[in-house]
């Protein structure tokens, strides 16, 4: 029964070596990654009861480790494994997007934001300074504000000085909504308006306003709001 177990495992790895992810359901990748963690048995049940209880791979990886022990079969070092593979997996993205530096579209700034803050649970808000290529400069991002789900202040004046002290030409802005309800509040608009308001008289540009969720982002420019 044992070696079968371990064919099983073995016939995982030999997929992924051919194709990667391709054509595996969400429970055969959540055995792969239990296989890592988990030496010997059968990890079939417990992928299964994760996807069950949590309903998708994204949120088993998003899940407090404390919450995924309620799974029969899923210890400690399991579940802070699952952990440490997202988070892993979030840095790469982050790296990833850094490397490109190019941060000249919608569609490059979605990324870059959802890699960043789309998983969190409480609500931040965050800046990119960039050069007049739109090249993200070193260590330019900065988180200015962290606060509660439902509440947050901003002082534009401190994102000016800040954009200031890096010499940047543009600038781009982006906080999460955490209930994934994506659209601007009128907060939101008075913000944009008011940073754009500090910032264009230095002929600082601000290129972007992202309001960002788990699975998609919402862009004030994109929708002509700024």
């Amino acid at each position: 029964m044992e070696s079968t177990k371990e064919g099983h495992r073995q016939r995982l790895r030999e997929r992924f070596e051919v194709s990667g992810l391709e054509g595996f359901a969400q429970y055969e990748v959540l055995e792969l990654l239990l296989t890592l963690c988990i030496p010997r048995g059968d990890v079939k049940p417990q992928a299964k009861a994760l996807l069950k209880h949590f309903g998708s791979l994204r949120e088993v990886l998003n899940t407090p480790a404390k919450e995924l022990q309620a799974i029969p079969g899923i210890g400690p070092i399991a579940a802070t494994a699952l952990r440490i593979i997202r988070e892993a997996a979030n840095l790469y993205l982050l790296q990833e997007t850094q490397q490109e530096v190019l941060l000249n579209s919608t569609e490059s700034l979605e990324r870059f934001w959802r890699s960043r803050i789309g998983h969190l649970t409480h609500e931040v808000f965050e800046i990119a300074f960039l050069n007049k290529a739109y090249r993200l400069l070193p260590r330019g991002v900065q988180r200015l504000e962290e606060g509660d789900v439902d509440r947050i202040t901003i002082y534009p004046r401190k994102i000016l000085t800040t954009a200031l002290e890096y010499g940047a030409a543009t600038l781009v802005v982006a906080h999460n909504h955490p209930t994934g309800i994506l659209r601007p509040s009128q907060q939101d608009l008075k913000l944009t308006h008011l940073i754009h308001q500090v910032c264009a008289p230095l002929g600082i540009e601000l290129l972007d306003h992202l309001i960002v969720g788990p699975d998609q982002c919402y862009s004030l420019r994109r929708h002509g709001q700024i």
